[in-house]
């Protein structure tokens, strides 16, 4: 009768020789095989599910942690690229500008809107159905030789985009941000869309009104040193009065009240496996209320009610 075999090979590798187990699972390994460990070697099978074990981090808010603003990146390469089509195709704006309500004769000129109309004029606007104005809007900024500002509006918004968007994005993770961003930008629409429906307006200044107002919010919910805070939003609130006299007041407002919600809502809802589902249905609910507050005025404006 032969001896029993003493050799011992890989489980992975069974024509290789091993004689070093896993810390974790017991089997014999092979050098190619061996993942360094806190203590000994384990095999790549117990490395990989270790790893489907550990929790990822996340931020205070529920967000992925991420190194680097890349939402905010795309969008300020959104806002620029929309300004440089503008330059390019100035009746851009005219077709994709935030406007509630408002007639074109048959000259081809803008007139303010009423509900009844000859039949050689044509409806233009959200009372249009063209919906999409609520958004694309706030991707498109004044021309260099229109307005109070030209060019230096879409520089202002953009470095404050940049300075205040990085910061938000950083706390509450990619989706979270730009699900702010969007809702901010939408709620500024809807109220310029509300109380001013013949406004034509345009900029990204609702949706950043939207981060500032998430900016306070968090910094109150974190235990943030808040004089640097107050006075930033003492500056935000200054230029919401002074921008009643020189842009649209409507869609700062807006953008701010929907920011202060929607981060209300990311940053008291509670920490456990509840908070993302909380999260995402407050979202649903502002966002359906915004929807629903703009079909209402687009039947008002329509019926002559308004």
């Amino acid at each position: 009768m032969e001896p029993e075999s003493t050799v011992t090979t890989c489980y992975r590798h069974p024509k290789v020789e091993s004689h070093v187990r896993c810390t974790r699972c017991d089997r014999y390994i092979c050098p190619d095989c061996m993942r360094e460990a806190a203590v000994g070697h384990q095999c790549p099978e117990c490395v990989k599910e270790g790893a489907r074990s550990v929790r990822e981090a996340r931020t205070a808010f529920g967000g992925r942690i991420s190194t680097a603003p890349v939402v905010t990146y795309v969008l300020i390469a959104l806002n620029v690229l929309a300004y440089v089509g503008e330059l390019v195709r100035p009746a851009i704006v005219d077709r994709f500008e935030m406007l509630g309500a408002g007639l074109v004769g048959s000259d081809g000129l803008h007139y303010v809107w009423q509900a009844v109309y000859p039949s050689d004029f044509h409806a233009e606007g959200v009372v249009d159905g063209e919906w999409y104005r609520l958004l694309t809007g706030a991707f498109l900024h004044l021309p260099p030789t229109e307005g109070t500002f030209g060019i230096l509006h879409i520089v202002m918004n953009m470095v404050s985009l940049w300075n205040i968007g990085r910061v938000v994005e950083s706390q509450l993770g990619r989706s979270r941000y730009l699900a702010l961003y969007l809702l901010s930008a939408l709620g500024g629409s809807v109220l310029v869309l509300l109380i001013a429906p013949g406004d034509a307006t345009v900029g990204a200044s609702g949706a950043i009104f939207g981060l500032g107002a998430a900016y306070y919010v968090m910094a109150r919910r974190l235990g943030a040193d808040m004089q640097s805070v107050n006075r930033f939003m003492a500056g935000l609130l200054l230029w919401l009065l002074i921008s009643a006299g020189l842009t649209s007041w409507q869609g700062h407002l807006g953008g701010l009240l929907t920011g202060t919600a929607v981060t209300l809502a990311y940053a008291y809802a509670p920490r456990d496996r509840r908070r993302t589902p909380i999260q995402v249905a407050a979202c649903v609910v502002l966002l359906v209320l915004l929807v629903v507050s703009a079909a209402g005025k687009v039947i008002e404006l329509k019926n002559g009610t308004a």
